[in-house]
């Protein structure tokens, strides 16, 4: 009878099988094996470890050898198989991933999984197994623009300059306008939510009119100077300088980020800030709204306030907004530009 390989146990490797050995959340299976070669490092044969724990003899061959070539390591996972011979050929893999990438169906813009089973005769089960394979996703697109300004280096410096490192003895103030923000009322009375069931409302809505939200979110605290407007022209804008003036403090120099709308370069507006020298304008570059960290600012306002709310006029609509607002500025919440410009013009190039 031939005798299978003697197994020595360092002390670490004893101790880490004998915790395995006993353990209550490790898988049965590595339980199993390291109640083998613990069994064996006694000097148990295969027979008797084979008869006590209810297994068969090659299985206890199989895991003392394992062992022997990968040590504890070999124990914790399962060796690889062969698997199954592939019934579609490479051929094939190759003509689909290659039609996925460079061709289109006639009368479509992408391919579907089933529009390209019916082109290459085969499953669309396994259309969609090749396309895992490769990490294709001909149903998904992703959208993106690229700035055309000019300027957009030198803008971009500005406004990170600005978040990361401020001019002293001043404020940073982003700066934009929430326009066309629509007074809407449900046509029925919604459910509540209830266990098991979420709230309901209805899809149609009647219209009752708009505002437009000026607002101001300092980069200091995170506070928000708001008002709502009924029109978005220069003298609407005119009149929000004035509420940043009378709320800030006279002795700070006030740096507003605004975007490019013609409204924040008539005319009048350059006078108005010719007359109040402490009030700075950075425009950030065209198609850059991103830039402007207020628009973070009216997410969290539509989101949390507008887009599930329902009102019965534009007066109602004031009063939530302005309700919202000074609760935010209660608690505010500062929010931190962390992004460098050379981090976004290298993204910016590829």
């Amino acid at each position: 009878m031939n005798l299978a390989p003697p197994i020595v146990l360092s002390p670490q490797e004893r101790s880490t099988l004998t915790a395995w050995a006993h353990a209550r959340s490790l898988p049965l299976r590595v339980v199993q094996r390291a109640r083998i070669v613990t069994m064996a490092a006694d000097g148990m044969l295969s027979q008797d470890i084979a008869r006590q724990l209810g297994i068969s003899r090659p299985t206890v061959q199989l895991w003392r050898e394992r062992f022997l070539a990968l040590r504890v390591a070999g124990l914790a996972q399962d060796a690889p198989r062969p698997g199954r011979i592939p019934c579609i050929p490479a051929k094939t893999v190759r003509a689909i991933v290659e039609a996925t990438l460079h061709t289109k169906p006639p009368v479509a813009t992408h391919w579907s999984t089933r529009t390209m089973a019916d082109a290459h005769g085969v499953s669309e089960a396994t259309v969609r197994r090749i396309w895992k394979q490769h990490g294709l996703k001909p149903h998904l697109v992703r959208t993106f623009k690229v700035s055309r300004d000019k300027q957009f280096i030198e803008k971009l410096y500005d406004m990170v300059g600005l978040y990361l490192n401020p001019p002293d003895r001043s404020l940073v103030l982003s700066v934009d306008e929430k326009s066309q923000v629509q007074a809407l009322d449900r046509t029925q009375p919604g459910l509540p939510l209830k266990r098991g069931r979420c709230g309901t409302m209805t899809h149609d809505y009647k219209r009752h009119g708009t505002t437009t939200l000026f607002a101001a979110l300092s980069m200091l605290d995170g506070t928000v100077i708001g008002d709502c407007m009924p029109r978005h022209r220069h003298q609407e804008f005119i009149r929000f300088l004035k509420k940043i003036d009378a709320e800030t403090l006279p002795h700070l120099d006030l740096h507003l980020i605004v975007d490019n709308y013609g409204t924040h370069k008539h005319p009048r507006v350059k006078s108005w800030l010719r007359r109040h020298p402490r009030f700075h304008l950075h425009f950030i570059p065209t198609s850059s709204s991103w830039l402007n960290m207020v628009e973070r600012w009216f997410r969290e306002l539509t989101d949390k306030r507008i887009r599930r709310g329902s009102f019965r006029n534009v007066r109602d609509l004031i009063a939530a907004i302005q309700e919202y607002i000074n609760n935010h500025n209660q608690n505010p919440r500062v929010f931190t530009w962390t992004a460098s410009a050379e981090s976004i013009v290298a993204k910016v190039a590829k």
